[in-house]
């Protein structure tokens, strides 16, 4: 690593200041910022300089809710470690927090191990772990206190997948009640799953066998009561609740009165339920599968209740629940059964790009970008100011933003491990040039100089989010 890098003449922008400054970086962290022309800038002497004028200088994305190497529905994510990070990377973000499993049977502690095996070595950024609780005993309850201790602050619960991941109103409330205790956050999927299932075997004993009912079969209405019912046992037991990939404004709806109530609840959506929608799902000759995730995509006039939630702060992080699968031989396990077509869409190298793009078309501001992309997500998961930010003493996680280049979204052209893109054809405007990951070079002028292994386990202290 050499010792000093400065990058002048950009527009350093994050959740709080737009300033035209340069940047000062020493052994990885940032060291200072000072106007950009001023006697004390030009006073610095460094061994590499990096030129952004007419470019923003932004903090590295942190996405919250991603799944390397997942075991889902008979096959896995296509994304390895090494593939979705250095994808991550490419994409302007600099640190994801991936999902350990535990599995019915075992332990959180066996579950954590395994993903750790996956992750260290591999990694082209920095990564964390939250801990998806399946199986919730005494046993497990405590646990949770001991993961608490060691950096893995957050616990995910699923009111979906019976049989899977499901856990019944009392297993959530026991979850709640230690969480409470112990400072660790629950993040729900909130979908009523007993009475999807009702659904989606009625519907395949009706015929209904292409993608588009999978959407169908998921209605709002069961996100929405199962949005509502987990704020509910989060009030009973006192503890905080963060809801993962909302995309119905149903939903939305719930949240926003929770938090007129002044509760510790928060809500997550995905640049998917921004950008993509029903019409996608009902693409025909099977194309639809490639859009099938859970929560699935809406009609198209969701969208703007997810915007005006992300404009009031009813929703705070945009996350991408990237979950790739390929559509040759792992999408197509589902072809006369959409039931079984693996849920999850590709997405880690869109996101800062899409809400640019989003900037651009109006939606939010410049600021609010990083918030919901950086700085917010790094609060609510207990890594701020380390992550998600450019200040004295933070990581020097840094992008440099070419905000007037324009870029067609292909997967001829992108680099996750995915035979397809959900944006295939998509122009945005705004591309990643530069991307330093403590402080050293990920992406220098878009080529690739990172290195699996240089992406270190970043312990997590507990959400710095609450009222």
């Amino acid at each position: 690593m050499s010792g000093r890098t400065v990058i002048r003449g950009g527009l350093v922008i994050t959740a709080s200041d737009e300033i035209h400054a340069d940047v000062l970086i020493e052994d990885g962290r940032v060291a200072a910022l000072a106007s950009s022309g001023t006697p004390a800038a030009e006073a610095w002497v460094a061994d590499r300089v990096l030129d952004a004028t007419g470019k923003y200088v932004i903090p590295g994305g942190v996405d919250a809710h991603t799944h390397m190497e997942l075991p889902f529905g008979g096959t896995f994510a296509s994304d390895t470690f090494e593939t979705g990070t250095r994808a991550a990377a490419w994409g302007g973000t600099t640190t994801i927090v991936d999902f350990a499993v535990q599995s019915v049977g075992h332990t959180l502690r066996e579950g954590l191990d395994a993903w750790h095996a996956k992750a260290e070595g591999n990694c082209a950024v920095d990564y964390g772990f939250h801990m998806i609780v399946s199986d919730v005993n005494q046993e497990t309850l405590k646990e949770m206190d001991l993961l608490v201790e060691e950096g893995v602050t957050s616990f995910k619960q699923f009111m979906a997948y019976p049989g899977v991941f499901y856990s019944d109103d009392g297993q959530i409330l026991r979850a709640m009640q230690r969480s409470a205790d112990n400072g660790g956050l629950i993040m729900m999927h909130a979908e009523n799953g007993i009475a999807i299932d009702v659904l989606v075997e009625q519907a395949l004993a009706r015929g209904e066998t292409d993608p588009r009912y999978h959407g169908e079969v998921r209605k709002a209405l069961l996100e929405a009561e199962a949005t509502h019912r987990a704020i509910k046992l989060a009030q009973v037991a006192g503890a905080p609740l963060y809801v993962v990939h909302v995309s119905a404004m149903e939903a939305v709806a719930e949240l926003a009165k929770a938090r007129d109530e002044g509760l510790n609840v928060f809500g997550e959506t995905c640049p998917q339920y921004l950008f993509l929608s029903t019409d996608n799902l009902a693409e025909p000759d099977f194309e639809g599968a490639k859009y099938v995730c859970s929560t699935p995509l809406r009609p198209r006039e969701h969208q703007a209740k997810l915007w005006q939630g992300l404009r009031t702060n009813d929703l705070q992080v945009v996350s991408t629940d990237h979950c790739p699968f390929c559509f040759v031989g792992q999408k197509e396990l589902g072809r006369g059964d959409f039931s079984k077509i693996p849920n999850g869409l590709p997405g880690v190298e869109n996101r800062m790009d899409l809400l640019h793009q989003a900037v651009v078309d109006g939606h939010i501001s410049r600021r609010r970008w990083i918030e919901i992309a950086c700085a917010t997500p790094a609060r609510m998961f207990g890594m701020y100011p380390q992550k998600g930010t450019i200040a004295p003493g933070a990581d020097a996680d840094i992008v440099i933003y070419d905000p007037h280049a324009e870029q067609v979204m292909s997967a001829e052209t992108h680099h996750m491990n995915v035979d397809y893109s959900a944006y295939e054809g998509r122009r945005t405007t705004g591309r990643v040039e530069t991307v330093l990951s403590r402080g050293e070079l990920v992406i220098t002028e878009r080529e690739y100089t990172g290195r699996a292994g240089h992406g270190v386990y970043t312990p997590r202290s507990t959400c710095q989010y609450l009222n």
